[in-house]
């Protein structure tokens, strides 16, 4: 065999077992078909706390994984999905929700883009008359520009 391929694979083979022990493999066998699109659906709709910016199906921290069992048990109890969301939010918050509700507390939240963005829009405008209406007061009068004219015309005669 030749050097080079044997060289191949040799790191193939070596990177195998990693490839393996990075994988994150849960096989669950659900009741019924209902039940693994409910499983599905509240992995992907719940935040995986520690990781903050993932969902619990893109999250390998060990708390994503016991949430993830968690979620999958309460399923297999009976639970529904609103009864899994509720105890997941009287547990941790809702911030464990990555669409958290519309209410008094999350208004903010929901409102503050927009808030901002007709501040911004309003600063804007504010901007832009400003700087008409100095650029209105600094126009020149009518001998002002008589004046300029006779400078250039007597620059160009110069030339």
């Amino acid at each position: 065999m030749n050097p080079l391929a044997r060289l191949i694979l040799c790191m193939l083979l070596c990177c195998l077992p990693l490839s393996v022990t990075l994988a994150n493999i849960e096989l669950h066998d659900f009741d019924s078909p209902q039940q693994e699109e409910d499983y599905r659906e509240l992995i992907f709709e719940l935040r995986c706390l520690v990781c903050q910016n993932q969902n619990l199906a893109d999250s390998n921290a060990e708390l994503a994984v016991d949430l993830r069992r968690q979620i999958y048990e309460m399923l297999q109890d009976g639970a529904d999905k609103q009864d899994v969301i509720d105890y997941m939010v009287e547990r941790y918050g809702e911030f464990v929700l990555y669409k958290p509700p519309f209410n008094a507390q999350t208004l903010l939240l929901w409102g503050g883009p927009f808030v901002f963005l007709l501040l911004g829009l309003f600063v804007l405008f504010r901007l832009v008359r400003q700087n008409q209406r100095e650029t209105t007061a600094k126009t020149l009068s009518e001998a002002d520009r008589e004046r300029a004219r006779a400078l250039l015309n007597e620059q160009s005669e110069q030339d």
